[in-house]
């Protein structure tokens, strides 16, 4: 039995029934890789249970302290039925892009039912008229809860279902697991008793480390090296507002040769800046046709990974966050990806400052029952419709694999990701790299955003303007021919005489 981090327990506290937690991806395959040319989902079931030593998140669920008085525990669950967590649907013809769009934005909408190991993988057929892709192609919709995972550690449980090749060979790992009996409640009363005495020491063990990072930024600040100007509300937009049950899902795929070749248009520039521009241009474009763009910059949360290499196979979320700039009141492509990238420095500057990791031990600082009374109080009054917003959206990289990659035997041919949306914060892109290419999707609310096709072209026209603006060849030089001699100036010509005046000799 382990307890949940402060940090993974207030996603279980924010989950409400038009609020679900969980991130995920759409990996789409192509199945003429695979033996005989298909997949059955019978070997999809078999393949998956074959790997569930590669991810401890598979078979444990969460198990919670009564009146939430002290956080939730992951036990390995006693009834595990893997035919509970992974499903079979199919597109109806002709199985286009936008059928599978409206399909995931349903499938990632419905909360997962907590008292289950909290993932789930949806098979969906029928994608046979997709541009780009082979007839027959199938993808598989995952879901699993934030509290198990982020973004870095989700590439861990992804890799545990994946191979290098087509061969589909079986894992050599020995599935040494075995299931846990349910903890009685008195036992858990008994270990938060006893974790509520410790809670003063962890509180002040946060704050000294962060004292010495809060005085190292106000000096910073006094001399003019860090700006602090993200720490101020972002404008509230139709973005920002509570949200309803319903979701929209996109995803706008660029090529990664091309983004890197942007970069490098501003000294320093990253990738992330680049996508971070061309979010911040979507979003002039999409709310300044509704009449609707604010007079100063949009702000998006970027979060941080702090997990330290031994930590690549824990469980739950080791992230901390920071503010940027989007752009948004600048028209020009070229001077926006400059202003996200100064800002992106200056957000990191203060980052660092403070301490990536400290700032993520924050959350230790609220008692656990307080946190979920919080959370669903501020649900429950609309609270977020009564205040500006810490930010408009979250921007969010995932890294994936530069190699082709196998699921039963089907070549992945694109992969995307899914990402909950929250009062107050109703747009989140996620950034997903796989080969060659990088893609932006999206998942908002659809109360707030009902023309997920018009964010999804504005993604396309903001990336274009860019490329054009920062690929411009440069005006050729006009220099002079060395081989030839220079051309002398036109003499002035002499003035006239002046005519003698009459009588003079």
């Amino acid at each position: 039995m382990q307890q949940l981090s402060a940090q993974d327990a207030s996603f279980v506290y924010m989950e409400t029934p038009h609020t679900p937690m969980h991130i995920g991806s759409v990996g789409i395959y192509d199945p003429s890789t695979a033996p005989d040319g298909f997949v059955r989902f019978k070997d999809v079931l078999r393949f998956i249970e074959q790997r569930l030593p590669g991810a401890r998140s598979f078979r444990q669920r969460l198990v919670r302290v009564p009146f939430d008085v002290d956080h939730p525990y992951w036990i390995e669950d006693p009834e595990f039925d893997i035919e509970f967590h992974v499903r079979h649907i199919a597109l109806p013809k002709p199985g286009d892009w936008r059928q599978l769009c409206i399909q995931v934005a349903r499938l990632h909408a419905r909360p997962m039912d907590l008292t289950k190991p909290l993932w789930e993988f949806t098979v969906v057929e029928g994608l046979d008229n997709i541009p780009g892709l082979p007839p027959g192609c199938f993808a598989l919709v995952s879901k699993v809860h934030h509290a198990a995972i982020d973004g870095m550690s989700g590439v861990e449980m992804s890799a545990a279902v994946h191979d290098l090749d087509a061969s589909m060979k079986t894992p050599d790992k020995p599935d040494d697991w075995s299931p846990e009996n349910m903890p009685r409640v008195a036992d858990l009363l008994t270990r938060s008793y006893f974790n509520n005495l410790l809670q003063p020491m962890r509180i002040a063990e946060t704050i000294g480390r962060s004292l010495p990072g809060m005085a190292k930024l106000a000096v910073q600040a006094g001399k003019g090296d860090v700006s602090l100007k993200n720490s101020r509300p972002a404008p509230k937009t139709r973005l920002n507002g509570k949200v309803s049950a319903h979701r929209v899902w996109d995803a706008v795929p660029f090529k990664l040769a091309e983004v890197r070749a942007i970069k490098e248009a501003v000294a320093d520039a990253t990738v992330n800046d680049v996508i971070l521009a061309v979010v911040g241009g979507a979003l002039r474009t999409y709310l300044k046709d509704k009449g609707e763009l604010p007079k100063e910059t949009l702000t998006a949360m970027a979060p941080i990974s702090v997990r330290q290499e031994g930590e690549k196979a824990a469980l739950g979320n080791l992230v901390s966050a920071m503010v940027v700039g989007l752009g948004t009141q600048i028209e020009d492509p070229l001077e926006r990806l400059r202003f996200v990238h100064d800002d992106a420095v200056n957000s990191k500057a203060m980052t660092n400052a403070v301490g990536a990791k400290t700032l993520a031990d924050y959350s230790k600082l609220i008692p656990s029952g307080l946190a979920g009374l919080g959370a669903r109080l501020y649900t429950r009054v609309g609270a977020a419709n009564m205040h500006a917003p810490a930010f408009n959206c979250v921007v969010t990289n995932v890294p994936g694999s530069r190699v082709p990659l196998y699921f039963c035997g089907a070549r992945m041919v694109a992969m995307y990701g899914t990402a909950p949306v929250f009062d107050s914060m109703g747009l989140i892109n996620t950034v997903y790299s796989y080969g060659d290419t990088i893609a932006v999707s999206f998942t908002a609310d659809r109360d707030m955003m009902p023309d997920p096709d018009s964010y999804a072209d504005a993604l396309r026209s903001s990336f274009a303007a860019l490329k054009v603006a920062a690929l411009k060849p440069a005006a050729p030089k006009k220099e002079a021919n060395e081989n030839k001699p220079a051309r002398k100036a036109p003499a002035k010509p002499k003035p006239a005489p002046k005519r003698a005046a009459k009588g003079a000799k």
